[in-house]
């Protein structure tokens, strides 16, 4: 249950509005020795000053990102019965009643698939995207609030995760109505600034007591919770401080969360992933935007590595504590990025293949499944700048994931640069380096030069429906990657123009990511009809959400939500009937 209000002003006062000492360097970039004292004695670089200052959550949000919005409704929404008629599906000709004459061809189930009793049929979403309460109740602000409120431009659209879906009030409905569609797995993220508002520190119980009643709803509904610790969102002070991912000091603050978090849900969250995407937050995040954070002088190209190091040293910190705490549990970082198909079968395509998978997949999976290390072509580009990881580190690494899991969404072709590969090596100005892979998503001439599969939604040029190359994927992974088992933990599709429509019976018809759906399942059904031990699919996203820089300009959701209405109602799409009819169809009784 939920707090009390008077508990809940206690718990306030002592933990989420506690202060705390924080270092600043003085804005000063004179470097000439001056007559400046402290204390008496002689300073000779005033550049190097720096103060304690006294600084509260609410300080933080004034000095970082200013006002917010603030929802229509900002306590916690009782979830109350889905109504019967919410849960039609779209109507079959073969099953409508009138007129007679109508020849449908039967569509006959195949009785050598089957997704076995104990398979995870989910849905995924992210704190930020979805839960709004930008400053309820002690949470202090990250990377993304700061960015998507000072920088212009930073969203397509302008917007900011200051509301979106106010998940944060109405998770007891949201998961209500996932289980009315007979999900039995919802995998959320945790906002790390709602533990720690700095990042570090105190701890904000009002943070916990939400988190604890997301999992006893889920539980509630016969719904296994599955917690990511870390999906983007860096505690703002954080960032500044020490520069975020880029800072040694993420390891230990990193591993200090997730002790929180393991101890206080770990007895009902048995299902942890670490961080979501290290691939993304690494070449997409960083550098930060110039201006408005601390610079540290790492070279742009060097930062995502550097990054990249820290995020596998905290992953791996955060995976033997996790075991420690919560023995009994599956704990995995989620890696992504699409099937790599060569364009044709000469050497040089298949190398141009190979280094695409070192400098995506590779950089964070072979260290984990593999070596301890990073692919030689990822070493030979970094040594120069990066110190290698000891044995010791390579120890803690190796090893640290229970299973491999993936945000598989899509496929593409992958040729050598044109100039090839040597001469983009050897060329830091290349626009392809380093990885020196050039990619498409269209076939080559002989083929006709068709597209991979339909495009989604033109703000998401990088998706199509590429779900047939699925099972060579998951067999690449399999091969590649050994592992106990294959958890597809994120995958979707962004329907074209449908944030531009305004019939409600138009944006419930989403015709492409229904057979995206329909034919992501049959993949998963046939790759495990051969044998590849694929535990869970977890679809994304079980509602439109702020996605990221594309605000909410782009529509992934099986549930469409009215952002013009206080309400924010929800309505099921024609796609996620779709996907949970696939699974009720095969599923062993």
């Amino acid at each position: 249950m939920r707090i009390s209000k008077v508990h809940k002003a206690l718990l306030f006062a002592t933990s989420a509005r506690h202060v705390i000492a924080q270092n600043y360097t003085n804005a000063s970039t004179s470097t000439e020795p001056g007559s400046t004292t402290v204390n008496g004695t002689a300073v000779a670089n005033p550049s190097a000053f720096v103060t304690n200052l006294q600084v509260s959550v609410d300080d933080l949000w004034d000095f970082f990102v200013g006002p917010v919005d603030v929802a229509n409704t900002t306590t916690t929404v009782q979830a109350t019965p889905v109504p019967s008629n919410d849960l039609i599906p779209p109507p079959y000709i073969g099953n409508y009643g009138f007129p007679p004459g109508r020849q449908v061809p039967m569509v006959t189930k195949n009785e050598s698939w089957s997704f076995p009793k104990a398979f995870h049929l989910g849905v995924a979403g992210a704190a930020f995207q979805i839960e709004g309460a930008a400053r309820a109740e002690g949470k202090g602000p990250s990377t993304w609030d700061v960015n998507m409120h000072r920088v212009p431009g930073f969203a397509l659209d302008n917007s900011t995760g200051d509301i979106t879906d106010n998940n944060y009030y109405m998770y007891k409905q949201d998961i209500a109505r996932l289980a009315a569609m007979g999900i039995n797995a919802y995998s959320f993220s945790i906002a790390w600034t709602r533990l720690f508002p700095f990042g570090s520190g105190p701890v904000n119980e009002l943070g916990i007591a939400h988190y604890n009643d997301v999992i006893d709803t889920c539980i509630q509904y016969n719904i296994t919770p599955m917690a990511t610790l870390y999906h983007w969102d860096m505690p703002a002070l954080l960032q500044n401080k020490y520069g975020g991912w880029l800072g040694e000091e993420i390891v230990e603050d990193f591993t200090e969360y997730a002790r929180v978090a393991y101890s206080r849900f770990g007895d009902r969250v048995k299902h942890w992933f670490t961080i979501n995407e290290p691939i993304v937050i690494c070449t997409s995040q960083y550098p930060m935007p110039e201006g408005y954070w601390r610079n540290f002088s790492i070279p742009d190209i060097q930062q995502q590595f550097v990054c990249g190091r820290n995020i596998l040293l905290a992953h791996a910190q955060a995976y033997r504590l996790g075991k420690s705490i919560v023995p009994d549990s599956s704990i995995a970082f989620k890696n992504n990025g699409g099937y790599k198909v060569p364009l044709t079968n000469s050497s040089a395509d298949a190398e141009a293949v190979q280094r695409a998978w070192d400098f995506n997949e590779g950089w964070f999976a072979d260290p984990v499944y593999l070596t301890g290390d990073w692919p030689s072509t990822v070493n030979d580009y970094v040594s120069s700048f990066l110190p290698p990881f000891t044995s010791q580190q390579k120890e803690v690494i190796l090893g640290s994931s229970d299973l491999f899991a993936h945000d598989a969404y899509t496929a593409q072709f992958y040729m050598v640069p044109d100039a090839g590969i040597e001469s983009c090596v050897a060329n830091s100005s290349n626009p392809l380096y380093p990885s020196c892979a050039n990619s498409t998503y269209t076939y080559g001439p002989a083929q006709g030069n068709w597209a991979i599969g339909p495009s989604a939604d033109a703000r998401a040029p990088w998706l199509h429906r590429a779900t047939d190359w699925f099972p060579a994927f998951m067999s690449y992974i399999n091969t590649t990657w050994p592992s106990p088992s294959i958890q597809i933990t994120e995958f979707g599709f962004a329907e074209p123009f449908e944030s531009s429509k305004t019939l409600l019976q138009d944006i419930l018809w989403d015709p492409i990511r229904a057979s995206y759906y329909h034919d992501y399942m049959e993949a998963i059904l046939i790759s495990l009809s051969e044998g590849i031990n694929i535990t869970a699919a977890l679809a994304w996203s079980f509602v439109d959400n702020l996605e990221w820089n594309s605000g909410f300009s782009i529509r992934f959701g099986m549930q469409y939500v009215n952002f013009t209405e206080p309400s924010l109602e929800r309505h099921y799409k024609a796609s996620f009937f779709e996907y949970t009819n696939m699974y009720k169809m095969y599923v062993e009784q």
